[in-house]
């Protein structure tokens, strides 16, 4: 008999909020979290804005901060997260969970965050000719002023590293970088690790930033982005005919999910249930989805497989909703081959709308509004919903949360590279 899996506890790092219930508040009163870039100067950029995770600071929310003095952001907001969601799954110091069977699984991303110090010592080392660097001369102001600590960060286990250790979990301990997909993949295969037996509670999410020079101009050249520079509170725009691009977010979703006799012994209080994963791969292109959205679809089929419901069970959709031209529209052809006359009965919604794109993290905040509207009996909207576009005629909950009780709920994560993940929520019946 399979094991079922729980979840017992969530946290968040986000653009709206560096705590659950101020990110979904948010999220009810349609609240953008977008603004001017100010963690560099953008202003020679394309896009000059993004969704930038605001006043943070490591100390307020961990113990013995000092240990994160050189992690870049990726590290600091997964450790902020996994902090609060550790603390309320109440497994911080509970000397009964035996920490050998509690893991980690970490959607993560590249850990380019000390930027503008390497581009510093880089001005410092032309060669006579101005043009070429020297190697010598970078090398030793390499040495003279990198700490060894800001090159382990440049690592992509690093984050779920930290985690384990400063937590003490010592259980399976992972790492995915699946692009947009990899925090709902990370939470998928933390859910088959404690139904095959092999943990009983995972800490699994992720976290991610990709605000800054490098990550901005390789989704300028890609064309991914808005460039909507002089509204860009209106600027993520899922479903809307006048959609230009995505827009750059950060921060950090975690989640604990827990075996469910191992949660009901400790008495543990559980949000929801994690019922189904579905994880399939475009085999198409490197940042288009297939046209005929066929790894989408299967994804989707799949999780539904999985959690033993039909399409007419999903009372919600939390869509990939990225306000791209072909990502919208592929998701919507998808949504309608899967739950055919009833997808116009089921509402649709993209939290990117307001967070932005959180990459690597953005599956498992997601996941974590999800289960929240599932309790409270509130969808959150689609903000900048302005003109319907013949191809995206779906019910995306345009503007204005709405009160509905549901029972399930299908959150999608489509990843450039073609990783496509989608994950269902269920209310608990005990």
């Amino acid at each position: 008999m399979q094991r079922r899996v729980v979840i017992t506890g969530m946290g968040a790092i986000t653009p709206l909020g560096h705590n659950v219930a101020d990110l979904f508040a948010s999220q009810v009163a349609g609240q953008s979290g977008v603004g001017t870039i100010s963690s560099f100067d953008a202003r020679r950029f394309p896009t000059t804005f993004a969704a930038q995770v605001k006043d943070f600071d490591i100390a307020k929310h961990v113990r013995h901060s000092e240990r994160w003095r050189y992690a870049g952001c990726n590290s600091t907001f997964a450790a902020a997260a996994a902090q609060q969601t550790l603390a309320d799954a109440s497994v911080l110091d509970d000397a009964k969970v035996d920490r050998t069977r509690f893991g980690v699984y970490l959607g993560a991303g590249e850990g380019i965050h000390d930027f503008r110090h390497f581009v510093s010592i880089v001005g410092r080392c032309y060669q006579p000719d101005k043009r070429n660097v020297d190697p010598a001369r970078f090398s030793a102001g390499g040495m003279r002023e990198f700490h060894a600590g800001r090159e382990f960060e440049q690592e992509l286990h690093t984050s779920a590293g930290h985690l384990g250790t400063h937590f003490d979990l010592q259980g399976p301990n992972y790492t995915c970088l699946t692009a947009c997909a990899a925090s709902s993949q990370a939470i998928g295969e933390a859910l088959w690790l404690i139904r095959h037996g092999d943990a009983d509670l995972m800490l699994a999410g992720g976290s991610h930033s990709m605000i800054h020079p490098f990550g901005v101009t390789g989704f300028n050249r890609l064309t991914a982005l808005s460039t909507r520079n002089d509204a860009p509170q209106k600027a993520s725009r899922p479903f809307d005919l006048n959609r230009d691009g995505f827009v750059m977010g950060e921060g950090a979703g975690m989640v604990v999910l827990e075996e469910l006799e191992h949660a009901k012994k400790r008495r543990a209080r559980i949000y929801a249930e994690l019922t189904g994963y579905g994880t399939t791969a475009d085999a198409f292109a490197v940042t288009d989805s297939h046209p005929d959205g066929r790894g989408a679809i299967a994804c989707i089929e799949a999780a539904l497989r999985d959690s033993g419901l039909s399409s007419s069970d999903i009372g919600y959709i939390n869509a990939h909703g990225t306000s791209t031209q072909v990502n919208d529209k592929t998701e919507t052809l998808a949504i309608k081959k899967v739950f055919g006359d009833g997808a116009y009965q089921v509402p649709v919604s993209s939290s990117k709308s307001m967070l932005g794109h959180l990459i690597a993290a953005a599956g498992a905040v997601e996941l974590i509004i999800c289960v929240t509207a599932l309790r409270r009996s509130v969808l959150p909207p689609t903000i900048n919903y302005e003109t319907p576009d013949p191809d995206c005629d779906l019910d995306y909950i345009p503007n204005t949360a709405r009160e509905k009780k549901v029972r399930h709920v299908l959150s999608n994560s489509f990843g450039f590279g073609g990783q496509n993940i989608s994950l269902i929520v269920s209310e608990f019946q005990g």
